[in-house]
């Protein structure tokens, strides 16, 4: 026996395996959020580090070591965010990340501030979908009631009444019957005398 058929070497690679997009969004998105965590972060040092430059007047930097361990968000903020993120459809989740660039880029937030933007950004998104799904179900709804609206126009329209032609029998034929016809221009109303 080789040893080669011990280790699978010799099997052709297998495929990737075809994962649910909205894992693919939750994954993506948090992605983004622990890299802008980090710049956040090493701007954050960058500007401690300018600050004691111009309060001691001396450099320090080659000095100083961070330590290894950084900001993280806590377990059950996590969660949230995640949770918030399985919402998101996959075609809003370029626009989601460009508007949270572009808050980063335009608040320049401290790291503990980075999380509350991202979920501020993540709800934006949500009522959008919200709003469009709303949209589409009326849209859908008037859909509906305007070709039942057809239908019983069309309806109607096939039981056509004539004014002047009737087989329907009223009381004011009968009344009208009884008197004798009166010459007149039907284009002018008739005016009678009070006597």
């Amino acid at each position: 026996m080789s040893l080669a058929s011990w280790f699978r070497w010799n099997e052709p690679p297998s495929r990737i395996s075809q994962r649910n997009p909205t894992e693919m969004v939750v994954e993506t998105l948090m992605m983004e959020l622990n890299w802008q965590t980090k710049q956040a972060e090493k701007q954050q040092r960058e500007r401690e580090n300018e600050y004691r430059k111009i309060k001691t007047g001396v450099d320090y930097g080659w000095l100083v070591s961070y330590p290894k361990q950084s900001y993280d968000i806590s377990p059950a903020e996590r969660l949230q965010l995640e949770d918030m993120c399985t919402k998101i459809h996959p075609s809003y989740c370029g626009p989601v990340i460009l508007r949270f660039r572009q808050l980063i880029a335009e608040y320049d937030p401290e790291v503990q501030e980075v999380s509350r933007l991202f979920r501020s950004v993540l709800q934006e998104a949500a009522d959008k979908i919200k709003e469009e799904e709303e949209a589409k179900k009326l849209a859908r709804q008037w859909n509906t009631k305007n070709k039942t609206s057809l239908s019983l126009t069309t309806f109607k329209s096939r039981s056509r009444i004539s004014p002047f032609i009737s087989d329907i029998k009223t009381i004011s034929e009968d009344v009208e019957r009884g008197t004798q016809p009166t010459r007149r221009v039907w284009s002018m109303p008739e005016f009678r005398h009070a006597k």
